[in-house]
């Protein structure tokens, strides 16, 4: 049975918006930082966005500043990941992931912090 699952990827045109979501098995997700990573053919796994288990705190990669926005709802035991603006450079498959306990914020671009990834799903975005 999967703990994290993916859904909202497609294709769209550059400028437009999605919303992915990620939604998780909740002993899985209550009192975890939750993140995104995406990879684009022949490239390796690259670290998008994180939040911390209360949403108070946030990290994006520089290359999404000001377009993309993480979210969670603890209540519903899901992460979210608002995309605006979208360019071609974002196509990519996108994938949710569950950071170990206790990783350090500084951490969250890294993959080895990463104990639970979901299936990924695609986003597509054509010029």
């Amino acid at each position: 049975q999967a703990q994290l699952v993916e859904s909202g990827g497609g294709l769209v045109q550059a400028g437009d918006s999605l919303r992915l979501s990620c939604a998780a098995a909740g002993r899985i997700f209550r009192g975890y930082a939750m993140g995104w990573f995406r990879q684009a053919p022949g490239r390796e796994r690259e670290f998008v966005a994180a939040i911390n288990w209360n949403g108070i705190n946030t990290r994006y990669a520089d290359s999404v500043k000001g377009r993309f926005t993480i979210s969670r709802d603890n209540a519903k035991n899901t992460v979210y990941l608002q995309m605006n603006s979208l360019k071609p450079e974002d196509t990519a498959d996108y994938y949710c992931a569950r950071y170990q306990d206790y990783t350090n914020s500084g951490n969250y671009g890294d993959t080895w912090a990463v104990d639970y990834w979901g299936q990924g799903t695609q986003v597509t975005v054509s010029s």
